[in-house]
């Protein structure tokens, strides 16, 4: 087995355990990870199958490199929504039904009137 295939197998493994925690996690934070480690096994295959002859080709690596700075931004990104909603609703877990979508709706709304008539006083 060469180091390219274990590179790609690997990085299979990974985008499969990735994708499992996506769809059976119902905490938020779980599942941004869960979704990171699947990139990280699509990263990996694309370095592992990148090479050919042991000789590594420059735009699959180019686009890893990429590839990780999106990740990085749409990673912030996830987090500071979970955290918006855990300050909104007090759980971290995705909204089940639009009845309590409503009412963390209404609650907004009652926060940021309550700060207007703050300010306004």
């Amino acid at each position: 087995m060469t180091g390219t295939l274990i590179y790609a197998c690997v990085g299979a493994v990974l985008f499969v355990c990735g994708v499992t925690g996506l769809i059976l996690l119902p905490h938020l934070l779980r599942k941004v990870l869960a979704f990171n480690i699947m990139g990280s096994g699509i990263f990996l295959m694309l370095v592992g199958l990148g090479q050919h002859d042991n000789i590594s080709d420059p735009i699959p690596q180019a686009m890893v490199l990429t590839g990780i700075v999106v990740a990085v931004a749409a990673t912030a990104l996830a987090l500071a929504f979970v955290r918006r909603l855990f300050y909104l609703t007090g759980k971290a877990q995705s909204v089940a039904n639009l009845k309590s979508l409503d009412q963390t709706e209404e609650k907004l709304i009652t926060m940021e009137r309550n700060k207007e008539g703050d300010a306004s006083k």
